[in-house]
């Protein structure tokens, strides 16, 4: 594996870390339904804007460029609360998949943040490769899957169409 670092967002870089964040969330939702698709929050987009920068902007937000290499090639949002801690958005872009760069970035997320003894994410069912990769690879558990029958109390207006896993992980 080639070197894979965490950097601070910049704000100069903040409309590509968007663009670049949308591009790879509508990568699964595209390669799973095509252009039938009816997720998306915004036109054309399966995460808005709104929902990522309200992520960039939150509380307690760590917002990083994933770089290989010196290229920007994904980016994370997370959010500590002392021994808490929550992945808000994780991406690595297409072009980028399958080279093993999502799990040195989360190792190096870990390994920034030794205070924190549990880790969550959330993730939409129909993102198979997110489910592998964080109960695979990262030593995730599901914990919950919210549905229309189950409703995420942060999330009410989820559809019957919809559905989130969400993902705890216990450090040891």
């Amino acid at each position: 594996m080639n070197d894979v670092r965490l950097v601070p967002l910049e704000e100069s870089d903040r409309e590509q870390f968007v663009r670049d964040n949308q591009e790879a969330f509508n990568y699964g939702a595209l390669e799973e339904f095509g252009r039938r698709d009816d997720h998306f929050e915004e036109d054309g987009q399966i995460i808005s804007r709104a929902t990522i920068e309200a992520s960039i902007d939150g509380e307690n937000a760590e917002t990083y460029r994933i770089m290989l290499d010196g290229e920007k090639v994904g980016g994370a949002v997370l959010k500590i609360e002392g021994e808490e801690g929550k992945l808000e958005l994780f991406f690595v872009s297409p072009r980028f998949h399958s080279q093993g760069i999502g799990y040195a970035a989360w190792r190096e997320i870990e390994t920034s943040h030794p205070g924190v003894k549990r880790w969550e994410t959330m993730t939409p069912y129909f993102e198979k490769r997110n489910v592998h990769f964080y109960v695979n690879r990262c030593g995730f558990h599901i914990v919950e899957y919210f549905n229309s029958r189950h409703r995420d109390p942060n999330d009410p207006e989820i559809s019957e169409d919809d559905g989130m896993f969400r993902f705890e992980k216990i450090m040891p």
